[in-house]
């Protein structure tokens, strides 16, 4: 699976937060991890509709504030990914 392929599963995931406020399935993007390094890494991604992503009560609006009100796992930025990877994990992609 190359880099665009893997964006576009994470990205058809739907939204990590909607879906933990009971929202189901919304439309999301990929947001790029960057907390702690000037370098962010193609693989270290997790899905965000445009409200929670870039929108007025989104995380590149309000940063921190953000992860504290939704309860993001270790109130930080890479908690993104823990919740990303339960969702994927839902599909069951290493099942055999």
């Amino acid at each position: 699976m190359n880099v665009h392929e893997f964006h576009e599963r994470v990205a058809a995931l739907g939204c990590v937060v909607c879906r933990r406020l009971g929202h189901g399935y919304v439309p999301a993007s990929v947001h790029h991890i960057s907390e702690g390094s000037s370098e962010r890494s193609q693989w270290a991604v997790a899905p965000l509709c445009h409200e929670h992503h870039q929108g007025a009560s989104g995380f590149h609006a309000r940063g921190k504030a953000f992860l504290v009100q939704f309860r993001v796992p270790g109130e930080i930025e890479h908690g993104l990914l823990v919740w990303m990877i339960e969702d994927l994990m839902k599909e069951n992609p290493w099942k055999k």
